[in-house]
């Protein structure tokens, strides 16, 4: 079954071939080490089998030293493998990891762009780790060895088909309290799961408000809140705990209910004289070692099944990930763009915010779009970035479809600037050439001084080199989206969207905008401006005006607004409101 889920298809397959099939060479080649470990684990059981009946019978002190050496060797034969077996599992962790992270990071990147929240999507960042670090315990070793639970049983069968019976009712016994612990924890761990997310999800939302809810007081019942769903969440996962707790007391006491039956039905066959004492100690041996792994697995059911839901989502995020075609690179865009047509929707809800749109900007315009809020302004700008897929149409630059150019190449041709700027953790000079690991200093400085931010900049102590993010320094609003600005324009993309550009922006940056604005349409580039503010529609020669998620109008500036060809965007006649007023009537 395939889900749409944000743009994305998300089904239950499982991981791409390439990294499925290594995996499966590598679990067989585990597999056969695991084999060998296993049989060489008999040899505890035979050692005592051999001294008892043959040794301390003969009082042969060559056959105790040569018995002993023997053993020696294959214990320390059995340890190294068995040192080997769990460097291999890490190793596999920490190469599945190396190849998967950048994979699935990829698409949790996109996440909260398609409406999913940032715990969801840390959520699934977080798989990858659970799954290395599952590698690393004794978890895999304990599920390498239960096939060969058989193995013991039949040794056991061997010196006696009574104490053969016995074992296979305990391994039973054991296999099916295995199998109780999956089906009572299954349910109760998917819920806990959903639980903490729940719980994620509205920490995240409080942290984003921290200053609201000080400034209005309502800290305390943002705890209240926080404190129920943790308590949801504990309560749910307590009880998991207590249930693997008990399924582990409980199969490490039978376990040894089922030694001390070996040893005493022992007795009993040696007292009727079918059974040597060596095979009493052999059989109990090799029936704690057989009922190690099924005790062993119990114990860290919680990590496996853990381990195992990440897995699957693994599977299912690298599946949602979009396959990079092989497209011929095209030339820089230079012409025109062209909006046919298209319908987009929610990615997560499905609602229809924008129908039947279509326009055609040319080379050296700049288009401004007004409308009321809600009205898919904001929509229509993630389409044109290709932020957003289109349900149908097709936006065209130069007559070619986004779809046709790859991510990173066509984002070379784009500059957007979004409603709310968000810089990334790193120097100012970093976050506009958008990490370029080799910029181009001239280039960035050209961008800043289009933006208006050069001055600013190299006031600061460390210039250009100044550390943004959580570790750098605090910058205003109307700086942050100065900066943003500067990374829309950097290297003359084509098609440059602005999202309420001058939001945060005093008079000397609404002039700056202006400017910026009238290089773009010079240098022959393309620039859409979406705005409530009228001051950004100085440099703009035709207005859109959307509602309801079509296109109103679409008319040169001096026909929407009333004022004349002469007007000035920084009059206050010049109003979207009235412009706005006067299309609906």
């Amino acid at each position: 079954m395939i889900v749409r889920r944000g743009g994305y298809e998300m089904s239950g397959k499982q991981l791409p071939g390439e990294i499925s099939g290594r995996l499966k060479g590598a679990v067989c080649f585990i597999f056969l080490i695991s084999a060998v470990v296993n049989i060489l684990a008999l040899t505890g059981a035979i050692y005592m089998l051999q001294i008892y009946d043959r040794a301390l019978t003969s009082q042969s002190l060559p056959t105790l030293a040569a018995l002993t050496l023997l053993a020696l060797s294959l214990y320390l034969f059995q340890g190294l493998l068995d040192v080997t077996r769990a460097q291999i599992l890490v190793r596999l962790g920490a190469r599945l990891d190396e190849r998967l992270s950048p994979l699935t990071h990829k698409v949790v990147i996109d996440m909260p762009r398609f409406g999913h929240s940032l715990a969801e999507a840390r959520e699934r960042g977080r798989d990858v780790d659970i799954v290395r670090n599952f590698l690393s315990t004794q978890g895999p070793q304990a599920l390498f060895d239960l096939p060969f639970m058989p193995l013991y049983i039949a040794f056991i069968y061997l010196l006696h088909p009574w104490l053969g019976w016995l074992a296979i009712g305990g391994a039973l016994l054991l296999t099916g309290l295995t199998l109780l612990t999956e089906i009572v924890t299954r349910k109760r761990s998917f819920a806990a799961s959903r639980a903490e997310l729940s719980r994620a999800k509205l920490a995240e939302t409080q942290l984003k408000n921290a200053d609201v809810i000080h400034a209005m007081g309502f800290a305390g019942r943002a705890v209240a809140r926080y404190e129920i769903s943790n308590a949801a969440q504990v309560k749910l996962q307590t009880g998991i705990n207590d249930l693997t707790s008990s399924f582990a007391s409980l199969s490490k006491v039978f376990r040894m209910i089922l030694q001390s039956a070996v040893l005493g039905l022992g007795a009993y066959l040696t007292i009727k004289g079918e059974l040597s004492a060596g095979a009493i100690i052999a059989a109990s041996v090799a029936s704690a070692r057989a009922l190690a792994p099924v005790d062993l697995a119990i114990s860290q059911w919680k990590s496996l099944i853990a381990a195992r839901r990440s897995y699957k989502r693994i599977g299912e995020t690298l599946t949602a990930l979009k396959t990079d075609k092989d497209t011929l690179k095209l030339p820089p865009p230079e012409h025109n763009l062209r909006v046919e047509a298209i319908t987009i929707t929610a990615p997560l809800t499905g609602s229809v915010l924008v129908k039947d749109m279509s326009l055609e900007l040319k080379a050296g315009q700049a288009l401004g779009v007004i409308g009321h809020t809600g009205s898919g302004k904001s929509t229509l700008a993630r389409a044109l970035t290709g932020v957003w897929p289109l349900l149908k149409g097709h936006i065209r630059l130069d007559g070619a479809d986004l779809s046709q150019w790859q991510p990173d190449e066509l984002g070379k041709h784009i500059g957007y600037l979004p409603q709310e700027t968000s810089l990334l953790d790193g120097s100012i000079a970093e976050n506009i050439c958008r990490f370029d690991p080799t910029p181009n200093s001239e280039k960035i400085i050209i961008a800043a001084k289009a933006a208006g931010i050069h001055d600013m900049v190299v006031t600061f102590k460390n210039g250009y080199q100044t550390e943004l993010g959580s570790e750098g320094t605090s910058l205003s609003g109307g700086q942050r989206q100065r900066i943003g600005l500067a990374r829309a324009l950097y290297d003359d993309p084509f098609l440059v969207v602005l999202d309420e550009p001058n939001s945060n922006l005093d008079h000397a940056g609404d002039l700056a905008l202006t400017k910026a604005i009238s290089s773009v349409k010079a240098r022959g580039g393309i620039c859409v401006v979406i705005t409530h503010r009228p001051s950004a529609l100085a440099a703009c020669e035709t207005i859109a005006i959307m509602k309801a998620g079509q296109l109103a109008r679409l008319a040169p500036k001096d026909q929407i607004f009333q004022g004349g060809p002469g007007i000035k965007a920084s009059h206050s006649n010049l109003q979207p409101e009235k412009a706005l007023a006067t299309s609906e009537a």
